[in-house]
C-alpha cells in the first residue's frame, strides 16, 4: 500500500514520523510531506526523516495564510497525479485533505482540538475516518464528522512517548524549569496572551529556566519532547509539550484557558501530573510540584497506541466498499 502523511507542525512531525516507521516496518511505501516551519523541517532530519518540502508556514494576513495553503494544494495535486497514494493521513492537513479529496484519495485524520473551528471545518468532513481520543466530546464529533469514528484510549501524544528513550540529564544540580511559549499565529490563539516572557523571569528565582520560544529562527531548534523528559518542572499555554511532559511524568502546568481542553484535563483525571492555573499564580503552583516528578508507567501502559488504531482504521477504510 502508498500512504501519504503530511505534517504542517512540530506534533504533526513527530506524529507522521511514527506512522512513517510503523507503516515501513509492515512492508507500505510511506511519502511523507511538510513545509518550511520553524518546527517541522529540523525536527523530522533528527527523528530520520528527509520530507519531501511544499510550500511555506505564512501566518502574516488572512491572505497570506490563504494564497499559501492554495499553493500547496497545487503542488500535491501536480505531485500525486500520476502516481496517487491509496490513503492519505494527516493530523488535520487543511491542503492534504483538499487535494486528497480532489483526487478521489481515502482521508484518515486525527484530531484534539475542538476550540480550532476554522481547521475543523476546513478537514474533518472530508475524512472518510476520523481517530480521536476518548477524551473528546460526542457533540464534537457530530458536528464535523461525517465518515466513521474509531476512538482510542489514551491522547496522541502516546504514539511517540510511549517507547522513547531520552538522554540522561547531566550538568547543574539545580531544578530545570521549561517555558514554552503560546503558538501565538495560530488561528485559534491569536487572541490569547503570551505571559511566557513574564513567567520565565518569576520562575528563574526556583532553578534554572529554559524559555523555548515559537518561530525563532534558524539554528535554534530544541527537540522539546527530549528537553522536557529530563525537567523538572514545564510550564505552557497547555499545547503538545504539556502532554508531553506529563506523559513522562514530569509536572506540568497550563496557564491559560485555551490550555483547559478536554485532553489535558483527561490525563488530570487520569492522574497524570498536569496542573492548570492563572499566570499570577504560577510561581504557587511551581513551588508546590516543582521535581515532584511521579512514575507513570503503569498508566502509560494502559493507554492504546494511536498509531495501531490508525493502523486498523486505514485498513478498514480501504476494504470498504466505494460509494
Amino acid at each position: 500500500m502508498r500512504i501519504w502523511y503530511d505534517a504542517g507542525t512540530g506534533k504533526q512531525t513527530r506524529y507522521g514520523v511514527a506512522l512513517a516507521k510503523h507503516f515501513r516496518k509492515a512492508g507500505h511505501e510511506v511519502v511523507f510531506t511538510t513545509r518550511e516551519h520553524p518546527d517541522t523541517l529540523a525536527l523530522a532530519r533528527i527523528l530520520g526523516e528527509d520530507p519531501i518540502v511544499a510550500g511555506k508556514y505564512s501566518p502574516e494576513t488572512l491572505s497570506s495564510r490563504l494564497e499559501a495553503s492554495s499553493k500547496r494544494i497545487i503542488q500535491f495535486s501536480r505531485l500525486f497525479r500520476d502516481n496517487p497514494p491509496d490513503v492519505a493521513i494527516s493530523h488535520q492537513s487543511v491542503e492534504l485533505c483538499r487535494a486528497a479529496f480532489g483526487l478521489g484519495i481515502s482521508i484518515i485524520s486525527t484530531a484534539d482540538t475542538p476550540h480550532a473551528k476554522a481547521v475543523n471545518k476546513l478537514t474533518l468532513p472530508l475524512a472518510d475516518a476520523l481517530v480521536v481520543s476518548e477524551a473528546l466530546p460526542n457533540q464534537f464529533l457530530k458536528t464535523y464528522c461525517s465518515g466513521s469514528i474509531v476512538r482510542f484510549k489514551g491522547v496522541d501524544e502516546v504514539a511517540w512517548i510511549k517507547d522513547m528513550k531520552p538522554p540522561k540529564r547531566s550538568g547543574s544540580k539545580k531544578p530545570l524549569i521549561v517555558v514554552r511559549e503560546v503558538e501565538a499565529k495560530a488561528a485559534y490563539a491569536l487572541e490569547t496572551a503570551n505571559h511566557a516572557l513574564q513567567m520565565a523571569k518569576k520562575l528563574g528565582s526556583l532553578g534554572n529556566v529554559l524559555l523555548l520560544k515559537r518561530y525563532s529562527g534558524k539554528g535554534e531548534f530544541v527537540d522539546s519532547a527530549r528537553v522536557v523528559a529530563n525537567a523538572d518542572l514545564v510550564v505552557s499555554a497547555g499545547g503538545t509539550i504539556a502532554r508531553e511532559a506529563a506523559l513522562q511524568g514530569v509536572p506540568s502546568i497550563i496557564t491559560s484557558e485555551l490550555g483547559r481542553t478536554y485532553v489535558n484535563t483527561y490525563l488530570a483525571r487520569k492522574g497524570f501530573p498536569i496542573f492548570m492555573c492563572n499566570p499570577r499564580d504560577v510561581l504557587k503552583l511551581a513551588e508546590k510540584h516543582l521535581g515532584k516528578n511521579v512514575d507513570v508507567t503503569a498508566k502509560l501502559a494502559q493507554f492504546d497506541n494511536p498509531v495501531e488504531t490508525i493502523e486498523k482504521a486505514v485498513m478498514q477504510v480501504k476494504s470498504a466498499p466505494k460509494a
